[in-house]
């Protein structure tokens, strides 16, 4: 198997890694080049700046992930329908260089007629079954945009999308409430963080529950430096409501801090959870790559 360039590129920043043919990772790197910093055209002189010494081997192949797939990115790459696994990526890739540099597709499916996409989380969502290992899972994405995703004999059936850490931010910094939070949110605080949990479980609707942060707040019944971390529990506790009522086992993807966050809220809730971070990027590339190996 060839030597593997592996490229996240997301909005806002770029990490690649040099994988060797075993699957090991050598190097990583990260740039704060997301495709919002790329001027047109500029795509190919950002890569060459990040790892234009990994890709001097004539043999090297480079797989690129995420929003660089975007239309706001490289090159589109339209979406693969679900259900999908790393067969039908592997024919969907857009090649910007044969065989040589390809961008992957990211995943569309619909419910109730509405369609609903991912960039970059199903290469993590393949690399997650690979580190488990199973052919089945259901699989967790927390961020701005949290991906909650089916997979079944390897291959993705469905997924759905909330806006979890993007309401956050709203009601923080724009909302009624940012006037009795403090300027940073500090460090977790556990116990407020589960009692936001608990009161969205219990309360039915972000949009009653949200008010108790600033009646909690004006009572002074939550220390104002515990706010945030009760507010983050209101949001991902109502994102659990929607998303997860009755399940047993999940597994997790993202930040140690997020998945952490996650974990804890589960846990709150009876359910158990693992938790796998950036090695999971990796492993996805790199079980694609062995798909066009061996296609």
């Amino acid at each position: 198997m060839r030597s593997l360039v592996a490229v996240d590129w997301g909005t806002t920043s770029l990490r690649a890694a040099r994988i060797a043919p075993d699957g090991a990772v050598l190097e990583e790197r990260a740039a704060p080049r997301g495709i919002l910093s790329v001027p047109p055209g500029g795509f190919p002189s950002v890569l060459q700046e990040t790892c234009g010494d990994w890709l001097a081997d004539p043999a090297a192949l480079c797989l690129v992930s995420g929003m660089a797939g975007s239309r706001q990115g490289w090159r589109e790459a339209p979406y693969c329908a679900c259900p999908a696994g790393f067969g039908e990526i592997a024919r969907s890739l857009c090649w910007i260089e044969p065989d040589r540099i390809a961008v992957v597709p990211g995943l569309s499916c619909e419910a109730r007629g509405v369609p609903d996409v991912m960039r970059g989380e199903e290469v993590q969502v393949f690399g997650a079954l690979e580190l488990l290992p199973a052919r089945a899972a259901r699989i967790v994405l927390p961020g701005t945009h949290s991906k909650w995703v089916e997979v079944a004999d390897a291959r993705v059936q469905s997924f759905a999308t909330f806006m979890s850490g993007e309401f956050y931010a709203l009601l923080r910094q724009h909302s009624i409430l940012a006037r009795t939070l403090p300027a940073e949110d500090g460090e977790l605080h556990e116990d407020a963080f589960t009692r936001g949990v608990r009161h969205a479980q219990e309360s039915g609707s972000l949009l009653h529950a949200a008010f108790s942060a600033r009646t909690l707040a004006l009572f002074e019944r939550v220390p104002a430096q515990e706010m945030p971390s009760y507010l983050s529990g209101l949001v991902i506790g109502e994102e659990l409501r929607a998303a997860a009522p009755g399940a047993s086992e999940l597994v997790l993807v993202g930040s140690a801090a997020l998945t952490r966050r996650y974990a804890l809220a589960l846990q709150e809730l009876g359910c158990s959870s693992r938790s796998f971070g950036a090695e999971a990027t990796w492993r996805g590339l790199h079980a694609l790559a062995r798909t066009l190996e061996n296609a």
